[in-house]
């Protein structure tokens, strides 16, 4: 009675209704925290069961060319595509090994080794070294007593001169996605954008180009039909170029279709990170999803 006198009866029935409803959105919030976290719980233990299936179907796949050799030469032990908790765990193996002063080397192999380093691998390897120069560009680490010997195709290759320490050289960033980056999809007609904190995307940016496709008549029509779709093109990258211009990543990493690419990062500042030719089709997110996938994995040659 004193509340309807005072008028604050329609307020604790107003408090009532808000309580309630923050009770609603509470149990709701904890709802979607448990089903995120069941996801990204299966979501890891189904990569991890995918890695080992990688794993030895790899090693079955080695066996196989081993027993198929038709000649004495040397061949790869092994060699498998890792990623995420996977490549983690053979990182942190190379990174916990220990040698005596300047008994691991580790170094960035373009085309060709270096002479003074072929001669100081070939002490460790032997005719095994073109096994290694075969999987340049790498990254290599070899102990010199022969019991590692393993080349690294990452997604972000560093320009390392050859070293020989205590301890392999590997830096985290080379191989997983660190920190806040982004990465790029581009394609002649399609551009995909997402911004990461480690591995988990935080932002997303998407959008497809009405850009002509193959033309098989020839003469005039086909030289016409060119200049259109090179136009056409040409309006894309400039939309892509707006696109990564408004990012909120600094570090930048590139992929689609190389000569695409090429073009794109030509005129890019600062430079990407990395830039790497991916085949991802389809519309421009789950593209986006595949190329990321594509792009962290780390090729392990045993050599």
């Amino acid at each position: 009675m004193i509340d309807e006198l005072l008028g604050r009866a329609p307020l604790k029935a107003r408090i009532d209704e808000l309580e309630e409803e923050n009770e609603r959105l509470r149990e709701r919030y904890e709802a979607e925290s448990e089903r995120r976290a069941d996801a990204a719980t299966a979501r890891q233990e189904a990569e991890e069961q995918q890695n080992r299936l990688e794993d030895r179907i790899a090693q079955l796949e080695g066996e196989l060319e081993r027993v198929e050799a038709d000649d004495a030469g040397p061949t790869i032990r092994r060699r498998v595509d890792l990623r995420g908790a996977r490549l983690e765990d053979v990182l942190e193996r190379l990174q916990s090994i220990r040698t005596a002063p300047e008994g691991a080397l580790t170094a960035s192999l373009e085309a060709e080794i270096p002479g003074s380093v072929r001669e100081d691998l070939s002490d460790v390897l032997g005719e095994r070294t073109a096994l290694l120069e075969d999987a340049a560009p790498c990254l290599c680490c070899v102990d010199d007593a022969g019991l590692v010997s393993v080349a690294l195709d990452s997604p972000v290759r560093p320009s390392l001169e050859p070293t020989w320490d205590d301890r392999f050289d590997l830096e985290r960033e080379w191989f997983l996605p660190t920190g806040r980056h982004a990465l790029a999809l581009v394609r002649a007609d399609l551009f995909a954008l997402g911004t990461y904190e480690d591995d988990e995307r935080v932002d997303y940016r998407g959008f497809e180009s009405d850009v002509k496709g193959n033309h098989s008549k020839g003469g005039f029509s086909q030289a016409r039909f060119e200049r259109i779709r090179d136009d056409q093109i040409d309006d894309h990258l400039e939309r892509c170029r707006e696109a990564l211009a408004e990012r909120e990543a600094d570090r930048l990493y590139v992929v689609g279709q190389r000569g695409v690419v090429d073009t794109l990062v030509e005129e890019a500042n600062p430079e990407p990170a990395a830039t790497a030719a991916v085949d991802a089709t389809g519309d421009p997110k789950p593209a986006l999803e595949d190329a990321y996938r594509s792009f962290w994995t780390t090729t392990l040659t045993v050599i």
